[in-house]
């Protein structure tokens, strides 16, 4: 009824009816041989029994016609094998089929996809991005100088002064400490009793004249 105004059916129905087809024969040699396997069971079972009642005449022709029985039903095998390979053809092209329809769905969902896509303005957008990024990290520096700057603390030049001389009483108590053990004989004067001076002497030793010096020039 399909094609009789020239409307072709799918391949899909075609195979589907093939499908149909080979199973329905299939079924019927199965049925043929099951047959043919009953009637070599009985004709084996009469030409015993004409073979004991001396027959031969009847196991002759019996026996002709059990060869026959086991040709036929080598035949239905044969059939039944060939038919099954021709189902698994079709099972093939079916595969083939639907991989196809797979591919070109796939195919025009990635050309709609491509279409959909406006490479230039993604371009576009990303430049921009990456320009207000920028921008971003530019004002996050600015305000976090601004930020340090207003909340750092103001220190005079008078606890500047007197960091530093608390700095320089620490170094001479420790001079004071190890010099006594350090040397022997060799320094003549330490003087400790200042806040503000450190007075190290030695006669011979000019390196630790020096560090006087510079000490106290430090404390200026």
């Amino acid at each position: 009824m399909g094609n009789m105004f020239g409307k072709e059916k799918p391949l899909k129905e075609v195979l589907r009816e093939n499908k149909r087809t080979i199973n329905r024969a299939v079924r019927e040699l199965d049925r043929e041989k099951t047959g043919l396997e009953r009637e070599e069971k009985r004709i084996t079972i009469e030409i015993k029994r004409a073979a004991k009642a001396q027959q031969m005449g009847s196991v002759k022709i019996m026996a002709k016609d059990l060869v026959r029985t086991r040709q036929y039903i080598t035949k239905f095998i044969e059939m039944r094998s060939h038919l099954q390979g021709c189902a698994l053809k079709l099972q093939t092209v079916k595969s083939h089929h639907a991989m196809a329809d797979a591919m070109k769905s796939t195919a025009q969902a990635m050309y709609k996809m491509n279409k959909a896509v406006d490479v230039p303005a993604i371009t576009k957008m990303m430049a921009e991005f990456e320009k207000e990024n920028a921008k971003t990290e530019i004002m996050q520096e600015i305000m976090g100088d601004t930020m340090d700057d207003a909340l750092a603390d103001e220190t005079t030049e008078e606890e500047e002064n007197n960091v530093i001389n608390q700095v320089l009483d620490e170094i001479g108590i420790s001079f004071g400490e190890e010099l006594p053990e350090a040397a022997h004989g060799g320094v003549s004067k330490v003087d400790t009793t200042g806040p503000s001076k450190v007075a190290i002497t030695q006669a011979d030793d000019p390196a630790l004249s020096e560090l006087e010096a510079r000490l106290n020039n430090l404390k200026r």
